[in-house]
């Protein structure tokens, strides 16, 4: 697998999420559907730095006590954190309806030392003053006390986390309006992409922006949003 460079990656967080879904709808890999979180699945931290890097994958439980042969699964995900450049762990919770986080500030501060910035789960969070203290990500389905019996039961397989599949070393980009990938074909043409999208939207801002509120002609907005969807269209 070839991975983008640290400097791409940086390059790639200059832009927010919905800008890069913006972009990845210009290639027509996907149904525009496809390919992000659902609502499900918030930012806890509204001002949270963005992501972007490679997912390592698990699947979590806290019903039931972990067995013995699951004990193993956890270092075994924290060497695969550690080995991915530029990790986001992306957790699936296997509960119907979340009753232990994995996620506190321990969990945090291992995973920033292990390299990972954020996650992005469909179970819960907790810890939040701590963890928002130093940095980590949080996009979670919700916000839990108790760990209850939270245990690994999957690691490194492809995962759900709400209506988003993600397999192991897919690119993830995430920020507070939520997550998407970056299908490997074109994420080296993404940041061109995106700033293509940033120019295009301008004759509609610049246009809007230089009459007084009130005062717009529609058919001068016509014809900048004609202007707007050709310059996508020659991306």
């Amino acid at each position: 697998m070839k991975y983008l460079s640290n400097e791409q990656l940086e390059e790639l967080k200059q832009f927010d999420t919905p800008t890069v879904a913006n972009a990845l709808e210009t290639f027509g890999l996907k149904a525009r559907t496809e390919g992000f979180t659902s609502p499900e699945i918030r930012a806890i931290f509204c001002d949270m730095e963005r992501l972007c890097g490679y997912a390592v994958t698990a699947k979590v439980s806290a019903r039931s006590p972990k067995t013995a042969a699951q004990e193993e699964l956890v270092w075994q995900y924290y060497q695969a954190v550690r080995d991915c450049p530029s990790p986001i762990s992306v957790i699936e919770d296997l509960d119907e309806e979340p009753i232990g986080s994995f996620w506190g500030e321990v969990q945090a501060t291992i995973h920033l030392a292990l390299g990972c910035k954020g996650v992005v789960t469909s179970g819960g969070v907790r810890d939040l003053d701590e963890v928002k203290a130093m940095g980590f990500g949080y996009l979670a389905r919700c916000v839990l006390v108790s760990h209850a019996y939270i245990h690994m039961e999957e690691q490194g397989t492809a995962v759900k986390v709400g209506t988003l599949e993600v397999k192991p070393g897919d690119l993830i980009h995430a920020d507070k309006h939520g997550a998407i990938i970056i299908p490997s074909e074109v994420a080296h043409l993404t940041a061109d992409a995106c700033r293509a999208m940033m120019r295009a939207e301008r004759p509609v801002l610049d246009g809007c922006r230089s009459v007084a509120a009130g005062t717009l002609d529609v058919g001068q907005l016509r014809a900048w949003h004609g202007e707007m969807e050709r310059l996508r269209r020659e991306r």
